[in-house]
C-alpha cells in the first residue's frame, strides 16, 4: 500500500471541485494507493519534460501525480478539470 501526499497546490484546487466530484476523486486516489494496477486503463504516463509524471482520469477531471517505488509514496501534484489541467 502506497502512502498518499498532496502539495499544497493540489490541496487547494481540490476545494475547489464539487463536492460530489471530490468525493470521487479521493475514492480513486484511495483505489491507486491501495495498488495502482487496478487503475491501469485510467492511469496513462505523461510525455516530454513531465515524462516523470502520471495522469489518473476521473471522469473530465484528471490527477497528475508521480509514484516513487522505492519509498511507496504516490505524490499528488494537481487536481484539475481536463480542460484546464493539460
Amino acid at each position: 500500500m502506497y502512502t498518499v501526499e498532496f502539495l499544497k497546490e493540489a490541496v487547494e484546487e481540490l476545494s475547489r471541485i464539487d463536492p460530489i466530484w471530490q468525493k470521487r476523486i479521493l475514492n480513486k486516489i484511495k483505489m491507486l494507493s491501495a495498488d495502482p494496477k487496478n487503475l491501469a486503463n485510467n492511469i496513462k504516463k505523461l510525455k516530454g519534460k513531465y515524462q516523470e509524471y502520471y495522469r489518473l482520469r476521473v471522469g473530465d477531471y484528471r490527477v497528475i501525480y508521480s509514484q516513487e517505488k522505492d519509498r511507496l509514496v504516490i505524490l499528488i501534484i494537481r487536481v484539475g478539470h481536463r480542460k484546464e489541467i493539460h
